[in-house]
């Protein structure tokens, strides 16, 4: 059964790429071929969302030699620092401060060859240290929140040591200006899948991805992979299972985004492999000018499919450079047979109550985010409207770090795709000078009070961004989650969920060479 549903999944994957018209979400890394750009640019360049930009890559070779002599190293320190504050440690309320700060001091080492015929190979060394005074003591390493990925809980828990030593980027490639195929650990950023390297160590999937050129301003994609690896783990893991066989939570899928009830232990009783693949396509276009329309399709046989498609239009407002870009993303998740394997249970946390008897049993479930940007002049930055609704079905489950309502209302550290929730936000961007650019944005959640997910809150967040050096960007990010106090549990007249109202405070500093 497994076998069938795996070509199944492999078919779909094709057919969406030759055969239909649905584009795909995401910031799609397109193929370009391998180049050497001017050597007094910086190597490489950060993006607000923490990703990389390779301004200087290895050129094309004609023997085995310069293969690897004519390669590139890229280098990277970087410092994270954390501190945490629960508004309310009450013994009802159920909080600890105890692990309230977290500092990862590290970097990474990556070399790329040079192109041989084509072919080429990169190879990434990450590793976080986690000096001690400042730092939870090992017996409260699991309490750690926003600084949890500077280390390993498991390792700590194991081993009690400190710190993460891993192979983040292994894989070889082919790459001829239309097709790009990459076969090993990799970065891969999509609607569902994103590296989200916003701490120290990148989230990076085993397995195979083919980009191809299809038409004029149009790519398209078809990857398969078989293990992911999350910020915080040393070794690969699946890709959606929750637990291994041993019970331990974090020593498998334990993303936030997970669904609890797709644990080993479930797979097991319900006759499935705990071992997954996932299967993604994804095409975009934007031939059509200020147009870019995309659709995207995941598919992890036996347990869930999804689709999504999302289009961007830019207008123009006469010629003073500001323009209007209103945009859309419709997220559609069907049960593949993971409901049953859960319990049958739709809520992520496996509790029922609250949610629709009629759907119960199913992961079948829809989100819609819509945006409205109003863009400055010469890129100097935006102001974003967004609004996001989940449908009161299934909740969303995404343990891949891509975040459905990403871009649209999600605020740093928020999940906000459980069932029926409903989310305004709204942002303002702007870029001072070269130097310095900043971000603050305001979100109103609004939770379904009668199931067992989060309060509704008001999220306030401020980024700044701060290049001191071409090499070297200082990134400083306060976030206030205000929590209504005053809701009272599902099925309770006198317990009140927990307020989770916090203050957070961030600090980075990244050093290319």
């Amino acid at each position: 059964m497994i076998q069938e549903r795996i070509k199944i999944g492999v078919a779909t994957a094709a057919a969406l790429i030759l055969n239909t018209g649905l584009m795909a979400g995401g910031d799609i890394v397109p193929t370009e071929p391998i180049m050497l750009e001017k050597a007094d640019k910086p190597k490489r360049t950060l993006n607000g969302n923490m990703t990389l930009n390779y301004n200087v890559l290895p050129g094309s070779v004609d023997n085995i030699h310069d293969l690897f002599s004519e390669g590139i190293f890229y280098g990277r320190l970087r410092t994270n620092t954390f501190y945490w504050e629960w508004s309310d440690t009450s013994p009802a309320n159920g909080l600890s401060n105890a692990a309230d700060k977290n500092m990862g001091m590290g970097g990474s080492l990556i070399y790329k060859s040079a192109a041989l015929n084509g072919f080429s190979f990169t190879m990434g060394y990450y590793g976080s240290l986690n000096p001690e005074f400042w730092r939870p003591d090992d017996l409260d390493a699991g309490r750690s929140k926003s600084g949890k990925d500077t280390f390993s809980r498991y390792k700590v828990k194991k081993t009690g040591s400190y710190g993460i030593a891993a192979l983040g980027q292994a894989y070889l490639e082919y790459n001829n200006k239309t097709v790009n195929v990459k076969a090993g650990r990799q970065l891969f950023e999509s609607v569902f899948t994103k590296s989200n390297d916003t701490k120290m160590i990148p989230n990076t999937f085993d397995g195979i991805s083919v980009g191809v050129k299809v038409a004029e301003k149009t790519k398209a994609r078809v990857a398969w992979f078989g293990k992911q690896k999350l910020r915080d783990h040393e070794n690969a893991h699946d890709v959606i299972t929750f637990k291994d066989g041993a019970g331990e939570s974090w020593n498998n899928n334990d993303d936030a985004g997970k669904h609890k009830g797709l644990n080993y232990n479930n797979f097991i009783a319900a006759g499935k492999s705990p071992d997954n693949n996932m299967y993604l396509a994804d095409i975009t276009t934007k031939y059509v000018k200020n147009l870019k329309l995309t659709g995207s399709y995941l598919q992890i046989p036996g347990v869930l499919k999804d689709f999504v498609i999302e289009a961007h239009y830019k207008i123009p407002v006469s010629d003073s450079g500001w323009a209007v870009r209103p945009g859309i993303r419709h997220f559609m998740q069907f049960d593949d047979g993971g409901g049953a394997i859960a319990g049958n249970s739709n809520a992520l946390g496996g509790n029922l109550t609250g949610y629709n008897p009629s759907v119960n049993g199913s992961l079948d479930t829809n989100l819609f985010n819509a945006r409205l940007d109003l863009l400055m002049p010469k890129k100097k930055g935006f102001f974003r409207l967004g609004y996001s609704k989940v449908a009161d079905e299934a909740d969303i489950i995404a343990p891949w770090r891509g975040f459905p309502t990403g871009g649209f209302t999600r605020a740093m550290a928020q999940y906000n795709w459980f069932s029926n929730t409903e989310t305004i936000m709204i942002r303002a961007v702007y870029k001072f000078n070269p130097t310095w650019k900043a971000s603050i944005r305001y979100a109103v959640q609004d939770f379904d009070d009668s199931k067992n997910v989060p309060a509704d809150s008001n999220v306030i967040h401020i980024d700044t961004w701060t290049n001191i050096t071409p090499d070297l960007q200082m990134r400083m990010r306060y976030g206030k989650v205000m929590a209504d106090n005053n809701i009272l549990k599902p099925g309770s007249t006198t317990s009140y969920k927990t307020d989770w109202s916090y203050d957070e405070f961030r600090l980075e500093f990244n050093y290319m060479f």
